[in-house]
């Protein structure tokens, strides 16, 4: 799939769909018109294919990509690494695709005219320090917990149904003791017996939970170690802030957060800037559902410690009540300071 044109004298913005093998670029001039197409594999070799490609057709301004936190995002790191402004798209926008369809080079040409436009204009997470060390780690460790939370789980469905017998001596055990006493039974020889077959199975589960324990226990020591090493000592010094929440609000803001211009930006990523949803009239603001749903869980435990724990907090919130708004209104807007506090904090450090 190739397009090309002849070269022009102004500046060249591209546009990348992104996925897994393949990536499909689309040069634009500064006046929209579509100067050529390419397909280059998704390697470190074609992305240099794809910068030089497009340097042929004249001064590369910018590239518009898609998926920088996924598909995109060793494109993204290897353009910024040679120098070339970087900007992300999220999505093709819907009326282009109502007009000339959903295709990948389609998708390419709609990226790199959200940028000429200035409807995408972010710059994406770097990924390159130890903020993306924090994040792979913090995966890492959810998902341990997840799938020891299941195999405990796993453990208790199978002991409902079991022998009477089985379920009076692990019934009430608390997850740790069950994993226990689980990866000591002994299920006997017969596997086609169910009871047998229970044992075997609850064995197997609670040997399954104990090398989990173990896994999240490492996993938690090296995250905490990063945690402290790449977090602002005066944000893990702010009263409410944990290993966790400290985690993922840095991981909301990435290596790079001075790509955020004002805290006002960091409230929206966090998803606690209020959506403005004025019209004649009524001028009234909604509650925002979108932006990054785990700073935004975070920023929620910090007011939930905070309201339990700090009396400066519990008095903000008996103002905002006497006010007449309701406890939810006045943790949300709590959120809120919060969030202007906490990027000040992260872009000074």
């Amino acid at each position: 799939m190739t397009s090309t044109m002849t070269r022009p004298d102004s500046g060249i913005t591209v546009g990348v769909d992104t996925h897994k093998d393949l990536h499909v670029a689309a040069a634009l001039d500064d006046r929209g018109a579509v100067l050529g197409t390419e397909t280059f594999c998704a390697t470190a070799a074609g992305y240099e294919e794809l910068r030089s490609w497009a340097l042929e057709f004249g001064e590369l301004v910018s590239v518009g990509v898609e998926g920088t936190g996924s598909w995109g995002a060793g494109l993204a790191r290897h353009l910024s690494a040679a120098g070339v402004a970087v900007i992300e798209v999220n999505r093709t926008n819907r009326q282009h695709r109502r007009r000339h369809g959903r295709s990948d080079t389609a998708d390419a040409v709609g990226a790199a005219r959200a940028v000429l436009s200035g409807e995408a204009a972010a710059t994406p997470k770097t990924g390159t320090g130890p903020v993306e060390a924090v994040r792979v780690l913090r995966v890492t460790t959810r998902s341990a917990i997840k799938a020891r939370t299941q195999a405990a789980n796993q453990m208790r469905s199978l002991i409902d149904v079991a022998d009477p017998q089985l379920r009076d001596q692990l019934g009430r055990l608390n997850a740790a003791r069950l994993a226990q006493r689980c990866a000591r039974l002994r299920p006997g020889t017969d596997p086609t017996d169910p009871t047998a077959a229970t044992k075997t199975a609850l064995r197997s589960l609670g040997r399954r939970y104990q090398a989990l324990s173990v896994e999240i226990d490492e996993l938690r020591g090296l995250l905490e170690r990063a945690v402290k090493a790449a977090a602002p000592p005066a944000l893990l010094a702010e009263h409410g802030v944990g290993t966790d929440t400290a985690a993922a609000l840095m991981i909301a803001a990435g290596d790079n957060p001075h790509r955020m211009h004002s805290d006002a930006a960091f409230a929206a990523l966090c998803g606690v800037a209020p959506v403005d949803a004025s019209s004649g009239r009524q001028q009234r603001h909604r509650l925002n559902r979108g932006g990054n749903r785990d700073a935004n869980n975070a920023l929620w435990r910090i007011v939930l410690v905070k309201m339990a724990t700090d009396t400066e907090t519990r008095d903000f919130i008996a103002e905002r009540l006497a006010r007449g708004k309701t406890k939810r209104e006045a943790i949300r807007t709590l959120k809120r300071h919060l969030a202007r506090r906490y990027w000040k904090l992260l872009v000074t450090a």
